[in-house]
């Protein structure tokens, strides 16, 4: 996945190349292996690019220098060819009169490169989008206009794609979408387009989200759209103004966006569970659904997943058939008309839980959607949308966003069946509680982690997520090796790794302390070192046992884990916030 931006003005200037690298820093969560930036003025198409971060490439390059009406900026996460500057974007024709950028992934690449090939192109990159601008130029040179040429090279791609282009000559942006996300920004004398809202935020907050399949352009006043079947859109009637500002993505004097997003946790979390309690209608619906169904499978990714998994257990108990799914593995479930699918998804574009989704959605199931981001592709493929409120998430680590998941997931379990929901509004002061009286204790936790090379994280029953949770993210940001088990598993072949030292971080959430004693004993037995999280039932056993009074002791537990992370990957000197090899949204297969 990648990070793109346009920004096209009446006035040709320098000014403009500083608002692109601004709304590049915004996208760097995005991919930060190379960048690049192409101007349009009135001598031409320039492009400078390299591979690197926004910093070092603006540096290197000389971005600021570049002036021009039109600019174009792309920060990459290599998915085809590997991060170098011929690799980057923006990619050009062979005349260099047509720049183009692109997130996502084209699966006939080879053939239309092939085809391009035999007619007389000359690539330049290992990459699957320098194609487009070359269909481009092939399409004008047989004839067509700017628009119906730029049209005919979107036909021709199989594949997902966020694409713009411009073509020197032309005072327009063209765009198209299908399956990555990509919004306007309409200013005054000025217009933006992007992958997120954070690029353009400090210059306007009128946006309009474009749709799966939609083609236009964008004038420095005005925005043309077609939908799939060529019809024009009242991008009118597509309008809204978004209720955050620029500074809610920034980190606010925190040392990096990852423990500015814990700690703002007991907020997103309280607006979720106040959205939800204004919008009970849609819980209703979304409720007797879930008691309907023949089945509910619940599909995420990653720290989705998990989540997923913590509700699945919930519904199990209840007497709901329930199937956790792991969204990448949707081809081993076969969907029927009486299935519903509980679809979670933080950026709602998750190419994972599209295809599941879709496949399910084929074969005849029903499809819920929770995500944070709002007319994102999933919740417009969905029959019934819940939407978090955690705001934006800069980090690549979900923080702030699993714990919203879990208190939207508690609430509609607790509304489906009779339990008391009211008592979750407050929730936040649980999450807050946990964050404050733990997290000194969690410092300690994670630096004493952050020396070891393998870890093992424990749970029973409503623990486990939470265990997979906290190994996935120790290892997502400080790079220990950690593995999560049942408990009670862990004597069937794990316990074999246990010696003097081995670390064990065990999850009690106070459902089955005795059991869990029984797994702690066996462990130190065998020379383990304990360290343990509890709430409401304090087993005692541990090295360092953090311990906390919990109404809701998944949403208590959340933030724990991730502070135990983020102090074990800063003990280390690595930047929390950019993991290696990994990326905020994975909108590629």
């Amino acid at each position: 996945m990648c990070g793109i931006i346009g920004i096209i003005s009446s006035k040709e200037s320098k000014k403009l190349s500083e608002i692109t690298i601004s709304a590049l820093k915004r996208l760097e969560y995005r991919g930060y292996d190379s960048v690049g930036v192409a101007s349009l003025s009135s001598k031409g198409i320039e492009v400078r690019k390299a591979k690197g971060t926004v910093e070092q490439v603006t540096l290197k390059k000389k971005i600021p220098e570049m002036s021009g009406y039109i600019f174009l900026g792309h920060t990459r996460w290599a998915t085809h060819g590997a991060p170098s500057d011929y690799n980057a974007h923006p990619h050009t024709d062979c005349s260099g009169r047509i720049a183009v950028i692109h997130n996502g992934t084209i699966k006939n690449f080879k053939e239309l490169r092939a085809e391009l090939e035999s007619l007389g192109h000359k690539f330049n990159s290992e990459t699957d989008t320098e194609v487009i601008p070359h269909l481009i130029e092939e399409f004008i040179k047989r004839g067509m206009d700017s628009f119906t040429a730029f049209k005919s090279a979107i036909k021709s791609l199989d594949g997902s794609y966020a694409v713009l282009a411009i073509i020197d000559g032309e005072k327009r942006i063209f765009f198209a979408k299908r399956d990555n996300p990509l919004v306007i920004g309409l200013g005054e004398g000025e217009n933006y387009i992007a992958s997120d809202i954070p690029a353009f935020l400090p210059y306007t907050k009128r946006i309009l989200v474009i749709s799966d399949g939609e083609i236009g352009f964008l004038t420095n006043t005005s925005v043309y759209i077609e939908d799939l079947n060529g019809n024009v859109v009242d991008v009118h009637k597509r309008i809204r103004i978004v209720d955050w500002d620029v500074e809610t993505a920034s980190k606010e004097g925190y040392a990096h966006f990852m423990i500015k997003e814990i700690h703002e946790s007991p907020k997103a979390v309280r607006d979720t569970i106040s959205s939800l309690m204004s919008d009970l209608d849609v819980v209703e619906k979304i409720s007797e659904e879930i008691r309907q169904a023949e089945r509910v499978i619940v599909t995420g990714a990653g720290t989705s997943y998990h989540a997923g998994l913590y509700f699945s257990l919930l519904l199990t108990r209840e007497g709901i058939t329930s199937i956790p799914l792991i969204a990448s593995e949707y081809y081993n479930v076969k969907g029927k008309r009486g299935d519903l699918i509980i679809a979670i998804s933080q950026s709602g574009e998750t190419i994972d839980v599209l295809q599941s989704i879709r496949k399910l959605k084929s074969e005849g199931a029903k499809v819920v959607s929770i995500t944070n981001v709002i007319e994102s592709a999933i919740a417009r493929e969905s029959d019934y949308k819940i939407y978090m409120r955690a705001g934006p998430e800069i980090g690549v680590a979900a923080t702030k966003t699993f714990t919203t998941q879990v208190a939207s997931l508690l609430f509609l379990y607790s509304y489906a069946f009779g339990k008391d929901w009211k008592a979750l509004k407050d929730a936040d002061k649980e999450v807050e509680q946990a964050i404050n009286a733990t997290e000194g204790f969690a410092k300690r936790v994670g630096e004493e982690l952050a020396k070891k090379q393998n870890i093992y994280y424990l749970g029973r029953g409503l623990s486990l997520p939470l265990a997979m949770e906290g190994a996935l993210k120790i290892k997502e940001v400080s790079y220990v090796h950690a593995e999560a088990y049942p408990a009670g598993e862990s004597k069937h072949g794990p316990i074999s790794l246990v010696e003097s030292g081995f670390p064990i971080v065990f999850i009690n959430d106070g459902e089955m302390p005795e059991l869990l004693k029984n797994n702690v004993m066996e462990m130190k037995a065998r020379g383990g070192k304990i360290y343990m999280i509890s709430v409401n039932r304090k087993l005692g056993e541990a090295e360092l046992e953090i311990f906390l009074n919990s109404k809701f002791p998944a949403l208590s537990i959340s933030p724990v884990i991730q502070l135990i992370a983020y102090y074990a990957a800063v003990s280390k000197g690595l930047d929390p916030d950019k993991p290696r090899n990994l990326a905020k949204t994975v909108t590629v297969e």
